[in-house]
C-alpha cells in the first residue's frame, strides 16, 4: 500500500495525535459547546461526531443523519476545528463531501463488510480526502487490511488504522476484547501506516479509559480517538464510554509517552541480555508445544481404539477452568491465559482429527 505520512497531511499532529467529540451529534448547541471545550484544551487535532449511528437493534437512536452535517461546518467555520464522522454508504459519502467534512471514518460493522468498503471506495475514487478504517468487529486481520486496500487501490493514500477491540463471545473487563496483537501484527506487516486507538469502545466503561490509554502509548501507537461529551451522563448514545472534556485533559496530559530509542549509554547492552533471556524461554515454550503434541498423538490414538471422539467438551471446561485458576495463582492476565489455551486446545483438536482422517485412508 502506498501511504502518505500522517504529518504531511494533519501537520499540527503531535504525540500522539487525538481525535475527540461526542459519540452522536445530539442537537447543533451540544455540538458547539463539545468543539469548544476541547478547542480550548489545544490537545486536540480533529473533532469526531457520529451522525449516522448503525445500532445492534432497531428502534435505537440512530443519529440525526444529514441534519448534523451543517454543525459540523460550522464547528469548522466558527471554532475553526477539523472534522470527522462515520460513513457507511455512497450516499453518506456524498452528502459529508457536499458538506466539507474534512475526514471520514468506516466503522467496524462496515469493515466487515467488503460489499460495503468497495462500495465506500468507488465513492471516494479520485477525491483526495483522509479515511480512517476501524478493526472488524471480528477478529479477522485480514479483512481489516483488505478494506485498508480497497481504499488505497482507489487513491486513497491518507489512510488511518483505527484499533477499538474485538466481539468475542465470553466478555471479561472490556466490552471489546483489545488482541493486541492483531493491531501490532497489522503495525509490523505495514509501518508507514498511522494506528490509533479506540479506548472508548475498547472499554466500554469511561473509568477503564486512561489506562487503555497509556497501554496504547505504550505499543508506540499513533494516537487515540476518545469519545468526549460535556454530560456524557445524559448522552444518548454510549453514555457509559464516554468522558467530559475536563478528563478529557486529565487523561492526555497523565500519559507517559515513551520513545523507541533511548539517550542512555547502557541501555543497548541491558536490553540485549534481557532478549537473550526471552530467546531462551521461547525456546523452552517451544519445546514444550513439541512434546505436547507428541503426547497428543497418543491420545488420539487411544480415542480411536475406543471409539472417542476428537472434541470431549467436559474435559475441556475442566481444563480451562483449572488453567486459569493456575494462571491466577501465577498472577497472569486471565484474558491472555484464556487466548493461548483456546489455541492451544484448537491445535491438539487439529492434530487429533488429522489423525483421524490418515488412519481411514
Amino acid at each position: 500500500m502506498q501511504i502518505e505520512p500522517l504529518k504531511s497531511w494533519m501537520p499540527q499532529a503531535g504525540k500522539p495525535f487525538v481525535v475527540a467529540g461526542p459519540c452522536s451529534a445530539e442537537s447543533e448547541e451540544q455540538v458547539l459547546q463539545t468543539a469548544r471545550a476541547l478547542k480550548a484544551t489545544g490537545l486536540v487535532h480533529l473533532f469526531r461526531a457520529g451522525v449516522w449511528k448503525p445500532r445492534t437493534r432497531p428502534n435505537s437512536f440512530e443519529g440525526v443523519g444529514e441534519l448534523a452535517l451543517p454543525w459540523l461546518q460550522t464547528v469548522k467555520k466558527e471554532v475553526g476545528m477539523l472534522t470527522a464522522t462515520e460513513v457507511a454508504s455512497a450516499k453518506h459519502v456524498e452528502l459529508c463531501l457536499k458538506h466539507g467534512v474534512d475526514v471520514l471514518w468506516i466503522g467496524a460493522r462496515s469493515t466487515v463488510n467488503p460489499f460495503t468498503v468497495q462500495e465506500i471506495a468507488d465513492a471516494l475514487s479520485g477525491v483526495d480526502i483522509p479515511v480512517m478504517v476501524k478493526n472488524p468487529i471480528n477478529a479477522d486481520l485480514q479483512l481489516w487490511i483488505g478494506a485498508l486496500e480497497r481504499l488505497n487501490q482507489k487513491g486513497i493514500k491518507k489512510l488511518v488504522a483505527i484499533h477499538r477491540g474485538f466481539s468475542v463471545a465470553e466478555k471479561l473487563t472490556f466490552r471489546n476484547s483489545p488482541l493486541w496483537r492483531i493491531p501490532m501484527e497489522l503495525k509490523v506487516k505495514y509501518p508507514d501506516l498511522p494506528l490509533i486507538c479506540d479506548p472508548s469502545h475498547i472499554t466500554g466503561d469511561r473509568e477503564l479509559v486512561e489506562s487503555v490509554c497509556q497501554k496504547a502509548m505504550d505499543l508506540d501507537m499513533d494516537g487515540l480517538i476518545i469519545e468526549t461529551h460535556p454530560h456524557p451522563e445524559k448522552a444518548w448514545s454510549d453514555a457509559s464510554q464516554q468522558v467530559t472534556p475536563e478528563k478529557l485533559v486529565q487523561i492526555l496530559k497523565a500519559l507517559d509517552i515513551k520513545s523507541e530509542f533511548s539517550p542512555n549509554q547502557n541501555f543497548d547492552s541491558h536490553l540485549e541480555e534481557f532478549r537473550r533471556q526471552i530467546d531462551r524461554l521461547d525456546n523452552e515454550l517451544l519445546h514444550i508445544l513439541s512434546l505436547r503434541s507428541s503426547v497428543v498423538e497418543k491420545i488420539a490414538h487411544t480415542k480411536v481404539e475406543n471409539s472417542v471422539t476428537a472434541l470431549q467438551r467436559h474435559r475441556f471446561d475442566q481444563l480451562m477452568k483449572e488453567r486459569l485458576d493456575a494462571g491466577k495463582e501465577l498472577k497472569l492476565d486471565t484474558a491472555y491465559v484464556k487466548e493461548i489455551f483456546d489455541a492451544i486446545h484448537e491445535q491438539s483438536i487439529k492434530e487429533q482429527t488429522d489423525y483421524f482422517n490418515k488412519l481411514k485412508k
